[in-house]
């Protein structure tokens, strides 16, 4: 509290005898430090002041939850009787209410803080720290990504990808300001278009045809400033991109000066010519996107890692998946990042069932943090499977609650909001807020506590099959490059593990660089690779049929 602990005197006033919203209040208080007094439910204004008297608090909280014209004649009566007790300008006063009534105490104009019930535990605290809720002081709201995140723990950072697919920059420049003024994001992802991503810098090769498709157009520096400075306001959240596909370190450097990105996401073995997404063959982009993760780590600018899920939407097999972690936080560590945020999207593929997924995940964690250290710190990023929505937009909010539940088990640092009308349409802003809304209540609810899901034998078995297994991959993987120093992190070695199937996918058939031979089938809720007559292979018996 930096000095600034004391008393905080709360009541419910008139005939309001709702106090759950007070107790709520007076609780976090206590956990500020300060001493709390509560007058109780249908306080009487007139024994609500001689208390404020007689305890001479530091805070005081008022709250009222019934008929709006009711508060408006109990308040002014309220904010006489104060003015008379001298309490007036001397003491802070917070007001809690339904947001009708909330919105008849602003018009009064005598609180220092007004509360709809639609705020934060953290947005409280800073209340009583004396610092404002609207966001009207910027310094308040941590523009780096790492102090973001230390800023708001225990809650996670939200984050959601947006970018209104148009001609033209105009609507997600509203939309930005939008959610910028809700105060519900702290990170806002551009989405944007493929042209923006590949040819940015290459006005020849944009298509008109395609602009806007699948994301916003930006084209100039000046479309980028003009997206940044629409989040500046409200809770001022950080904007960060997707990399560029081509040209990645004139375009992170880009990012950088026009959006202060937040942090710059990669990949090792995608974003290129093997999924289209890019014109670099494999072992060139490899190496193009450890320069990229060098050029971040150089600046102290944190690098996302979303490897692992790639192969996870393309149906790989578990062991492939995790062992795409493992490679991708030891290519992260080697060229210099020291901020890793690792990322796990649940639910992909599909058709994985919630402890088989929560198993995967664990196994990820487990191998991806082994490299962590001083020098190597890793941050927890989870999301929604982008491939797992309902369509059926009411399934869609039932499955995004449910998947943010399961995510809480890894106690992420960052939750990518994956909107919940993904499956139907790019989220519009007030969606974009409306799914930021509902990941932050289960949030809130399972921080109050949580069983252990982690604790499962099931699921620790499977974490720790995979596990085996995923060492079993490394090693063959290692081994195509007996004179490499670091096999690991050979461009050539990579590229030759795909080319080999050693890292294959189903969804990789006919692609000019991996074979796309080995087969899948959920068994037991867990993805495995099948023989011909679909029974599950060890990766013994996988790579043996592949040598």
């Amino acid at each position: 509290m930096s000095g600034k602990t004391g008393w905080v005197l709360a009541g419910s006033l008139g005939d309001c005898v709702h106090v759950a919203g007070v107790t709520r209040f007076l609780a976090i208080a206590e956990e500020a430090g300060y001493e709390t007094y509560f007058t109780g439910p249908a306080t009487d204004p007139e024994a609500f002041v001689d208390a404020i008297v007689a305890y001479d608090p530091d805070v005081i909280g008022i709250s009222y939850r019934l008929t709006p014209e009711n508060a408006r004649t109990l308040l002014t009566d309220l904010r006489g009787m104060l003015s008379a007790a001298g309490v007036l300008g001397r003491k802070r006063i917070f007001f809690g209410g339904t947001p009708p009534v909330a919105d008849v105490a602003r018009e009064l104009d005598f609180f220092d803080a007004i509360f709809s019930g639609q705020e934060t535990p953290h947005t409280v605290r800073r209340a009583l720290e004396g610092q404002p809720v609207d966001g009207a002081d910027p310094g308040q709201f941590p523009q780096r990504a790492i102090e973001r995140i230390l800023w708001k723990a225990p809650l996670p950072i939200l984050r959601h990808h947006f970018g209104i697919p148009a001609t033209e920059i105009g609507p997600t420049v509203e939309g930005i300001e939008q959610i910028a003024e809700a105060g519900v994001l702290d990170v806002i992802s551009l989405g944007s278009d493929q042209d923006a991503q590949e040819n940015f810098f290459r006005p020849a090769l944009q298509d008109p045809k395609s602009k806007g498709a699948g994301g916003v157009p930006f084209r100039t520096e000046d479309d980028l400033i003009a997206l940044y400075q629409a989040s500046r306001r409200g809770n001022y959240p950080l904007l960060r991109a997707y990399s560029g596909t081509s040209d990645h370190l004139r375009y992170a450097d880009l990012l950088v000066r026009t959006i202060n990105n937040a942090w710059c996401a990669t990949s090792l073995f995608w974003f290129n010519d093997m999924d289209g997404r890019g014109p670099s063959p494999l072992e060139q982009s490899i190496a193009e996107h450890q320069a990229l993760m060098r050029w971040h780590g150089e600046r102290d600018i944190p690098v996302e890692g979303n490897e692992s899920y790639h192969w996870g939407m393309r149906d790989a097999p578990d062991v492939v998946v995790c062992a795409s972690a493992y490679l991708y936080a030891h290519n992260a560590r080697r060229f210099g990042v020291r901020d890793y945020i690792l990322t796990y999207m649940f639910q992909s593929p599909p058709h994985l069932n919630n402890a088989m997924d929560l198993a995967r995940a664990l196994a990820v964690l487990e191998l991806s943090e082994s490299f962590a250290s001083e020098d190597f710190r890793i941050w927890r990023q989870t999301r929604t499977g982008l491939l797992s929505y309902p369509v059926d937009l009411y399934r869609a909010r039932a499955h995004l609650a449910q998947s943010t539940m399961l995510q809480m088990a890894l106690r992420p640092h960052i939750i990518h909001v994956v909107g919940h009308t993904e499956a139907h349409h790019a989220a519009t802003a007030p969606e974009v807020i409306e799914s930021a809304l509902m990941t932050q209540e289960v949030v809130e609810t399972a921080l109050r506590g949580n069983p252990d899901l982690t604790a499962d034998p099931a699921v620790q078995r499977r974490k720790a099959e995979l596990i085996d297994e995923t060492h079993r991959l490394l090693d063959a993987i290692r081994a195509l490059g007996p004179d490499e120093n670091d096999p690991l992190s050979s461009p050539r070695v990579l590229a030759e593990a795909v080319a080999r199937g050693l890292m294959d996918a189903p969804q990789l058939r006919s692609n000019r660089y991996a074979p796309g031979r080995v087969r899948t089938r959920s068994i037991g809720g867990a993805i495995w690779a099948v023989d011909a007559a679909g029974n599950p292979l060890d990766e013994a018996r996988r790579l043996s049929a592949l040598a």
